[in-house]
Order: structure tokens, then C-alpha cells, then sequence
């Protein structure tokens, strides 16, 4: 494996950073919204920082942006007519309630896709200042530094879960609530960032229902680079579940992983 970040991917992520300290951070907790149709939330930071961001991404690399501020025909029109040289896919603000609301668990994030597989992420975290970023096969890195995973629970019984319950079944619902296989459950809104925060160890486990393309396609690169595995409520390769509505079951340890996994599965 290639040590450090290419060239390619040092200037994604001083794209990202500047756009968040230029469009996004003068914005925090000042900025009026609006609900979009489907109910989530739009600022005038996501639109600015949505267009800045496709701007410097292009001059990178001049392909197609897929952002999550644009009109679901948009997306799909893109997605279907993108190239061999790919598409970029981005947030401008992943966990916007967060970010309206003055809590501080929000990140942009930025990814190549080629062929439908992630091959370049960046997600950057502008109050932390951490920046989670990965290159396929040159492994996963944070602010610049190899990213090394916490030591994570070695059993299931003692893990720290990330879990997002919007769009799980009822019935997985119901025993996560009333009789979780975890310690611990967490669950604050930026799915970009609970894909790093995986990567990183600080989650063990991590369960979503359902992703959107740009949730997923720079933080699944990430957590795969940092030797994470992932898979689907009914799908074990990641890559090939439903590009527009992707659950997730997923761990930085291999072991934890297929015990989360069974026992997951095993409620549905």
C-alpha cells in the first residue's frame, strides 16, 4: 500500500476546508431554513457551500457534481450518464438540523465515484478540525496522519453503537429499543460522520436503515480503508446494494462485525 495522500486527494481536502471556512463556519447558527420536500432541512450555507464546492471540485477534475441540494431527477439524470472519468458526489452539510441548531456534530463531504465504487472521500468536521480522508487502496487517513482505530469492544456485549432507527423495521426497532445486544447507544445526525467515527474506533458498531448516495459514498470508503467491514440489511456487498436507499450493518473490527451482523439480521 502507498504511504500519505496524493496530490489528488490533498487538494480535495483543502477544497473542503476552505469552503467550510469560507461559505459554512461565517453561517454557523445565524442563517434562516426551510424544509425541502421531503422534510429535511435547506440553508443558505448549503446552497453557498454546495456551489463553491462544485466549482473547486471541477477544477480538480472536470466531471459532473452530484449534490444532495439538487432535485432528485438531477441526481439520477448525472448518475446514470456519468463516465469512465466519474462523478463527484457531495454534501455541503451533512446533519444541517445540527448545524441550524447550534450542535456541533455536522461535516462536509466530498467523494469521487467511478463504476458505482467510491475511489477517492474526504469528510471534514469544521468545528474539530479533523479531516477524515481516503484514496482506494492508499488506506484511510485523519488531518494528514494514518487513521488508527481506537481499541474497539471485543464483544458485542460491551460495544458502543452508533444506530439510526428512522427506516429499521419495527420489529428491529423493538429489540434494539427494549433488548440491545450493546452497552451504549449513540445517534446524533451526520451519517458522514458516524461512518468515521467508526473508522476511528470511537464507535463500535454502527446500524442505519437507509443512506442516500452522498451519505455514504465518501464515510464507506473511509471506514473500508481504515480495514472496517460493511454490509446491507439484505445485501453482504455494500457496493451492490440500492444506490439511493443503502442500509448499513458495519464495525472496524472484523470479528465484532459478523457478530453485529448475525444478530442484526437474525431480528428481522
Amino acid at each position: 500500500m502507498k504511504r500519505g495522500l496524493s496530490a489528488t486527494l490533498r487538494a480535495v481536502v483543502a477544497a473542503v476546508k476552505l469552503v467550510a471556512a469560507e461559505e459554512i463556519m461565517p453561517r454557523y447558527m445565524k442563517v434562516a431554513h426551510q424544509r425541502k420536500s421531503d422534510g429535511s432541512l435547506c440553508t443558505e450555507a448549503d446552497l453557498a457551500a454546495q456551489e463553491a464546492l462544485t466549482r473547486k471540485l471541477q477544477t480538480i477534475l472536470n466531471v459532473p457534481v452530484i449534490g444532495e441540494e439538487m432535485a432528485a431527477e438531477q441526481h439520477r439524470a448525472l448518475w446514470a450518464s456519468s463516465g469512465e472519468q466519474g462523478v463527484w458526489c457531495i454534501d455541503p452539510i451533512d446533519g444541517t438540523s445540527n448545524f441550524v441548531r447550534g450542535l456541533s456534530y455536522f461535516a462536509v463531504s466530498a467523494a469521487l465515484v467511478r463504476d458505482g465504487r467510491s475511489v477517492l472521500g474526504v469528510v471534514y468536521d469544521p468545528v474539530g478540525d479533523e479531516a477524515f480522508a481516503a484514496e482506494d487502496g492508499r488506506g484511510a487517513f485523519l488531518n494528514g496522519e494514518k487513521l488508527v482505530s481506537r481499541n474497539v469492544a471485543k464483544e458485542l456485549g460491551t460495544a458502543l453503537a452508533a444506530v439510526d432507527m428512522k427506516r429499521l423495521s419495527d420489529k428491529l426497532v423493538g429489540r434494539v429499543s427494549a433488548a440491545p445486544p450493546f452497552s451504549s447507544q449513540r445517534n446524533f445526525g451526520a451519517s458522514a460522520l458516524d461512518w468515521c467515527y467508526t473508522a476511528a474506533g470511537r464507535y463500535d458498531v454502527y446500524l442505519h436503515g437507509g443512506q442516500m448516495l452522498w451519505d455514504y459514498a465518501a464515510g464507506s470508503l473511509i471506514l473500508h480503508e481504515a480495514g472496517g467491514q460493511m454490509c446491507c440489511l439484505d445485501g453482504d456487498d455494500f457496493r451492490d446494494c440500492d444506490v439511493w436507499r443503502r442500509s448499513v450493518i458495519a464495525s472496524a473490527d472484523p470479528a465484532l462485525f459478523e457478530e453485529w451482523k448475525n444478530w442484526v439480521r437474525a431480528q428481522e
